[in-house]
C-alpha cells in the first residue's frame, strides 16, 4: 500500500480535477464526469459483462497468443543468423509504419465482420514490440559468459537453454507488459472500424447518439482489465525471475 499510495493519490486528484472541469461545462455528450460514467457503467453492465466485454477479450488474448508465437519465433531466429536479421528487421520496422484505420477497413474486405479481421489488427499493432524487446534481450548476453560455457565444451543449444533463455526472460516479460495495452487498443480500433459487437462496437455506437458516458465507459472497462493483466504479469514476473533485483 506505501508503494501504491502515490498512484492513488495522483488518479484521485486527476479524477477531482476532471470532475470539476465537467460540472463547469455542464454539457455530458461533450465531457462526461467521473460519476456520471461510473452510473452509466452500472446501468449497462450486463450488456458489457456478459456481450461485449467477452467478445473484446477474445480478439485481445487470441491476437495477442499470436503475437506471442510470432514474435518469439521472429526474435530466435533473427538472433541465431544474422542474414536472417538483416532480411527482417527492416521488414518489421516498416510494418509499423501502416496505418491502423488504413488496413483495418481492408481486412474486414477480407474477413468480413468475423473475429479474423479483428485479430489481424491486434497482431499488426501488438507483435512489434515483442519481437524487438526479446530480439535485445537475447543480444544482451555477455559475450564473456558464451566464450566461458564453449570452454566447457556447451553447444548452441546450451548455451541459449542455460544462458540466452535466462537473459532474456526479463526483456519478454517487458514486452508482455506493453503488448497487453497495445493489444486491448488494436482489438478496440478494429471494433471501432468495423463490427457487431465488442466494446469498441459499443463505444461508437454511444457516439452516434450523443451519450457521452457511453461513450467513456467501454474505455474506462478496458484501462481497468489492462491494468488487472498487467498487475497479474508482473506478479508473475516477480515469482518467475527471482533474481532480476540482484541484478
Amino acid at each position: 500500500m506505501k508503494k501504491n499510495m502515490p498512484a492513488f493519490i495522483l488518479g484521485f486528484l486527476i479524477l477531482l480535477f476532471w470532475q470539476c472541469i465537467a460540472m463547469g461545462i455542464d454539457a455530458a455528450y461533450i465531457l462526461p464526469s467521473p460519476l456520471q460514467i461510473i452510473v452509466k457503467l452500472w446501468e449497462i453492465r450486463r450488456i458489457l459483462f456478459l456481450v461485449h466485454l467477452p467478445a473484446t477479450m477474445s480478439v485481445t488474448f487470441l491476437g495477442l497468443f499470436i503475437s506471442i508465437i510470432l514474435g518469439l519465433f521472429l526474435a530466435i531466429i533473427m538472433d541465431m543468423n544474422t542474414n536472417i536479421e538483416n532480411a527482417l528487421y527492416p521488414l518489421i520496422v516498416a510494418s509499423q509504419t501502416i496505418p491502423t484505420t488504413a488496413i483495418a477497413p481492408l481486412f474486414v474486405l477480407w474477413f468480413g465482420y468475423s473475429i479474423w479481421s479483428k485479430v489481424l489488427v491486434t497482431i499488426l499493432i501488438t507483435f512489434f514490440p515483442i519481437v524487438i524487446t526479446v530480439y535485445d534481450g537475447l543480444k544482451s548476453t555477455k559475450r564473456e559468459m558464451e566464450e566461458l560455457l564453449i570452454t566447457y565444451g556447451a553447444n548452441k543449444k546450451d548455451i541459449f537453454i542455460k544462458l540466452k533463455l535466462p537473459t532474456a526472460l526479463p526483456a519478454f516479460f517487458s514486452a508482455i507488459k506493453m503488448a497487453i495495452p497495445m493489444s486491448i487498443i488494436g482489438a478496440a480500433i478494429a471494433e471501432w472500424l468495423g463490427a457487431q459487437s465488442g466494446l469498441g462496437y459499443f463505444s461508437k455506437r454511444m457516439m452516434t447518439q450523443l451519450d457521452g458516458a457511453g461513450v467513456f465507459a467501454p474505455i474506462v472497462l478496458l484501462s481497468f482489465v489492462a491494468m488487472v493483466s498487467v498487475a497479474i504479469v508482473s506478479i508473475i514476473e516477480k515469482r518467475l525471475i527471482t533474481w532480476r533485483k540482484e541484478i
